[in-house]
């Protein structure tokens, strides 16, 4: 078998602005086509335009090639082979960054393919598939700026039948130290006390000391982890919210490869690395990920605020994970968040949802959605 093609797709809502942190109302989805007839999928969460292009383009030099370039005509099951060619295809130009968000949707697709081609789903083709569902927590976003948005916003989650809920910052949780604890306060009242409430500070605060007065609040009203309190750049910072006894989550907001990850876990002492699957490196790379965690008695939860193709994506890592962790499930009221697979993903009365059984992620793309939502 032999790849043919790598078809780059945009998708984008078409009243869509770009005005607030919402990843769910744009998309691009990559198809890996093969001489036998077995296409693999992924999306990516990052600028169409910009994946498009480090896929498509003409190689300049042997260490700065376009990736379709770089792995047309190959074998689609050497998946560690094809990864390792495209980071040294891509050297002077990649090695973190977009570049490795091209090559993460690649090697998804690629698991894609080999599932297909092997009747598997392909939580059995990373390890041993050891849970049928995995416990979903909603991010709500944007949270509302007053206890009565916050309380709607919430209610959407807990109608869907979440049991757990991650409030997401907006912009004037920068300025506004009292009104955002007012507003952790209030959802924390009204979820009562058997729903996990979790805190994404989406990097709200500048420096340590603006979201240090905060996790006194946090720990009283049992958060269940924090996470992006500070930019990544700013590695230490993250090790000053230690102490508080709420574990500290990182690297959702950007990180790639685990030489990124090492720093995080190690200099910024974060409880949780948060690798999205399809920036981060795809399935190759997020398994080394994992064993780092392992290795350092640390904990692993994928991000996943795109569409029903990424929680596909993670729910087959999360079933085969050593530790049971959960699911992220965006609130967004993006249509492209629901539209883009024919699988849907309801929620149990005990806030689970199920993993796809099916070769491969166990989803397909809806035909409807690509034409309504395609941008030529």
């Amino acid at each position: 078998m032999k790849i043919t093609d790598i078809e780059v797709i945009k998708l984008r809502v078409p009243t869509w602005d770009a005005s607030t942190f919402d990843g769910s109302y744009d998309d691009v989805v990559l198809q890996v086509h093969t001489d036998a007839g077995i296409t693999g999928i992924a999306e990516v969460d990052s600028v169409p335009e910009v994946i498009r292009a480090i896929i498509e383009a003409p190689s300049s030099h042997t260490g700065s090639m376009g990736l379709k370039e770089c792995i047309i005509g190959r074998d689609p099951l050497d998946i560690a082979g094809l990864w390792d060619r495209m980071y040294y295809a891509t050297r002077y130009v990649g090695r973190r960054g977009c570049v490795i968000h091209a090559m993460s949707g690649i090697d998804i697709a690629l698991w894609d393919i080999k599932g297909k081609a092997e009747g598997k789903p392909v939580a059995e083709l990373l390890g041993r598939k050891r849970r049928s569902r995995v416990k979903a927590y909603g991010t709500v976003y944007p949270l509302g700026e007053n206890p009565d948005e916050v309380r709607r916003n919430i209610d959407r989650g807990l109608a869907m039948g979440l049991r757990a809920i991650k409030l997401a910052a907006s912009e004037f949780w920068k300025d506004d130290v009292e009104l955002t604890g007012t507003l952790i306060s209030a959802a924390r009242r009204h979820v009562g006390p058997d729903v996990d409430l979790i805190v994404d500070a989406a990097t709200a605060w500048a420096r340590a000391e603006d979201g240090l007065p905060l996790m006194d609040l946090f720990a009283e009203s049992k958060i269940t982890w924090l996470e992006a309190p500070l930019e990544l750049d700013d590695v230490e910072g993250h090790a000053r919210f230690q102490g508080w006894g709420i574990p500290i989550g990182g690297g959702d907001l950007g990180l790639t490869t685990h030489f990124e990850y090492a720093d995080m876990l190690d200099r910024g002492k974060c409880d949780i690395a948060q690798p999205d699957i399809t920036v981060v490196g795809g399935y190759t790379e997020v398994l080394k990920v994992a064993e780092m965690v392992r290795q350092r008695g640390k904990r692993l939860v994928p991000h996943g605020y795109k569409t029903n193709l990424l929680v596909a994506t993670n729910l087959q890592f999360l079933a085969q994970h050593e530790a049971e962790e959960m699911c992220e499930y965006s609130t967004s009221e993006s249509p492209l968040r629901w539209e883009l697979t024919r699988e849907r993903f309801p929620i149990a009365a005990d806030g689970t949802v199920a993993v796809p059984d099916g070769p491969g992620l166990g989803v397909s793309l809806d035909p409807a959605a690509l034409a309504k939502f395609r941008v030529k």
